[in-house]
């Protein structure tokens, strides 16, 4: 066995056993600290809605150093380097209206570190500060959890208890009018033909009937179990169908209006990063006034706010629109709508699907129908007028999708007419898991809005596990808008509570990596297959298939495998079945939460799957000690959005390959890596089939934005190293 290899044969695995010389770097470094346990754990559910203390003089809030003292205390936690670093320089951005962008690793508490500082300045300032995540699970445990232990910690150093709410888009509460009878919503096609499932639909908005009456929220999140999304829709509306509170018949307990209000009100507002895109797209504010915005995870920032930014143009949604005219306006007018609908269908089933550099005659015309069509619904539907709640909604609830579609059509025609270098928009045909062809459209970048919408308006604080891409924030800075030529600088190097200097030209921000209390050189192996042939298109070859068996069998199971597409998934899970005496669950056979409990609860256990899974399993401890990547999760070639981004950059002179795919390929990379260490205790192998990522020449720009784990080529090496931790757990 070569020397300086890991020996997982006792607790400490990095410990030499008399055979094996651990390298100077690692006989150096000194054990990880003890786990901190995370902000908020234990607590029981609650919010916080008390108004701010107002009118009487308040004492001034104590220091940042004291807060987080009581604050760490009051989670049973001990201090961490990285956390206080964090904490100050989230603390010097505000005084300083420099924005922050941390990398902060597993373990760090950086949701701590945030809040304490954010909490301060809210109370301090008698301000708001949004929170965006771009999970649910991110959402709850800030709310669930980490604020209420906050807020009861740190009421008498703050001089009084800080507020928080949460708040979502208005489709993600239940409507009191539509839950009344006040605006009837017709069947959807597919219910009219098949009884059964007109049969569920009706059991689901019965229960949603039953559940208005006793939830306090309205809140779809806490409605467990779910029900479909075609029953939700029946019983919520979006922003646009809403009457408004002054018209609608139940406005005054409105759910969505309650919300707005207690955030209107909190010292902490949390939210989603779609809804942070919606406040910045639309004129309307959807937020609280605010002056300072905290983006957790916000590695995801970029996707999210361009979901929120693209829009679909379908015949079947035109169809729909049509229908709901034709209960408001004159027949002959609805109906000419959806004889606009029909004909765009029948033009894009007759095309093929792919990005659209040009747009066709046929397409052109068909849109142009479309257009004008919608146009004159939305004439005929008019404005405003006295009207009882049913005929106000329905007219309502024809308007909002009838506008959407005239303006979407309007955005596809107009999309082509800049030459081909200058256009802001990229448009595709689509025709994904077997749903009808749809027009999409999605804008190129969305740096601008961020910058003019976000950065130009409040101090904003950017932070994930996954940041420094290549070791640097220049790429996804890039992507947000701010100006490049920032490295990750350490810890020490943090922002000053001076004013950044400007010029009015370009935003100030300063980059910091506050690194992580896990020691990744003691606790893990990062194994490339560097003998393995570089993957192909036809499914998983059986050189992978033989390497991955190989594997879990040292492993003794305790695999989560990451693929690049469910294909390959199914290939590896039927295969393995066959071959290994362990469970080995596949993605799709249950719900993904199920799975993940099934898979945590037995260490012999395997869950294969993909893109959720490279994400969202949070599972510490002796039953996840093996991560296997299949390949680099480049986006696919004919990826209509990332080529066009990649064509663009290059175009400009840039490396689009490096900016678009090779950035998208490292955050999967290191969000995957991320699963295999959820705790200072954890050891494992991250293990990468695919030989690229130690030969090609992009290879080193993904391996330095993946945490700095101990390497090797040699599956003898890993496979030793993994019987090796699988015997010491079954020991314990």
């Amino acid at each position: 066995m070569p020397a300086s290899v890991p020996n997982w044969s006792v607790s400490d695995v990095f410990e030499p056993d008399g055979t094996e010389q651990l390298p100077p770097e690692l006989v150096e470094q000194s054990a990880p600290e003890p786990e901190q346990a995370s902000a908020g754990a234990g607590a029981s559910p609650a919010s916080s809605t008390t108004e701010r203390a107002g009118g009487a003089e308040r004492a001034e809030p104590a220091d940042l150093d004291t807060l987080l003292s009581v604050a760490v205390g009051a989670v049973s936690g001990t201090p961490r380097e990285g956390q206080t670093a964090m904490a100050k320089a989230v603390d010097n951005a505000i005084g300083s209206g420099e924005h922050l962008a941390v990398q902060a690793g597993t373990g760090t508490g950086k949701s701590l570190a945030y809040l304490v500082p954010a909490i301060r300045h809210a109370v301090a300032a008698n301000t708001t500060v949004v929170v965006s995540t771009a999970t649910i699970a991110l959402q709850r445990q800030l709310v669930d959890r980490d604020l209420p232990r906050l807020a009861t910690a740190l009421s008498e150093e703050l001089g009084r208890r800080p507020t928080f709410a949460i708040l979502k888009g208005r489709r993600n509460y239940l409507c009191l009018n539509r839950v009344h009878g006040n605006a009837p919503e017709e069947p959807e096609e597919s219910a009219l033909f098949d009884p059964s499932a007109t049969s569920a639909l009706e059991r689901d908005v019965r229960r949603l009937r039953e559940w208005s009456s006793e939830t306090d929220t309205g809140d779809r999140d806490e409605l467990v179990p779910g029900v479909s999304e075609r029953a939700w829709r029946q019983m919520s509306v979006t922003a646009n169908e809403c009457l408004g509170a002054h018209r609608c018949p139940v406005g005054t307990d409105c759910f969505a209006e309650r919300a707005r209000g207690e955030a209107g009100r909190a010292d902490i507002v949390v939210t989603n990063h779609a809804l942070l895109a919606i406040d910045a797209l639309d004129d309307r504010p959807v937020l609280p006034e605010h002056d300072m915005v905290v983006v957790d995870e916000a590695h995801d920032l970029v996707d999210r706010v361009t979901s929120a930014a693209s829009g679909e143009l379908s015949g079947s949604a035109v169809k729909q629109a049509a229908k709901r005219c034709g209960r408001a306006v004159d027949e002959e007018i609805a109906d000419r709508l959806n004889e606009a609908g029909e004909g765009l269908e029948f033009v894009l089933g007759e095309a093929a699907p792919g990005r659209l550099e040009e747009l066709p005659r046929e397409l052109s015309s068909a849109l142009s129908g479309v257009r004008d069509a919608a146009g004159a619904c939305v004439t005929a539907l008019g404005t405003e007028h006295r009207e009882d709640a049913e005929t106000g909604s329905v007219r309502k609830l024809a308007l909002a999708p009838t506008q959407e579609i005239h303006d979407t059509a309007m955005r596809l025609l107009d999309g082509f007419d800049a030459p081909e270098g200058e256009r802001h928009d990229v448009v595709w045909i689509s025709a994904e898991n077997g749903r009808a062809p749809a027009l999409k459209v999605a804008p190129l970048g969305v740096g601008g809005l961020l910058r003019q919408r976000l950065f130009e308006q409040r101090t904003t604080v950017l932070t994930s596990a996954t940041l420094a891409l290549g070791g640097s924030f220049d790429t996804l800075a890039g992507q947000w808008g701010l100006p490049p030529q920032r490295e990750a600088r350490p810890a020490p190097d943090t922002a000053t509570a001076e004013e950044p200097p400007s010029d009015g030209a370009e935003p100030s921000w300063v980059g910091l990596d506050v690194g992580s209390p896990f020691d990744y050189r003691r606790s893990g192996i990062l194994y490339v297959a560097r003998h393995l042939p570089s993957p192909g298109r036809d499914g998983l070859p059986e050189s992978y298939l033989d390497e991955l068996a190989e594997l879990v069998t040292a492993a003794g199971g305790r695999t989560l495998g990451l693929f690049s597409s469910m294909r390959a998934a199914r290939q590896a899970c039927d295969e393995l079945r066959e071959r290994l005496s362990t469970p080995v669950l596949c993605q799709g056979e249950d719900s993904t939460g199920l799975l993940v409990d099934s898979f945590a609860k037995d260490p012999a256990t395997s869950l294969f799957g993909t893109l959720s899974l490279w994400q969202g399993v949070d599972v510490p401890g002796e039953s996840l000690q093996l991560v296997v990547m299949d390949r680099i999760p480049f986006p696919r070639p004919d990826d209509p959005l990332a080529s066009a981004r990649q064509k663009a950059i290059s175009a400009n002179g840039g490396n689009g390959f490096i900016t678009v795919a090779g950035t998208h390929a490292a955050l999967l990379l290191a969000q995957g890596a991320g699963r295999l260490l959820r705790s200072a205790a954890d050891r494992g192998v991250i293990a990468v089939l695919d030989p690229r990522l130690a030969t090609a020449r992009y290879g080193s720009f993904l391996r330095a934005s993946l945490p700095p784990f101990w390497s090797t080529h040699d599956p003898e090496v890993v496979r030793g190293a993994l019987r090796r931790l699988d015997s010491a757990t079954e020991k314990r």
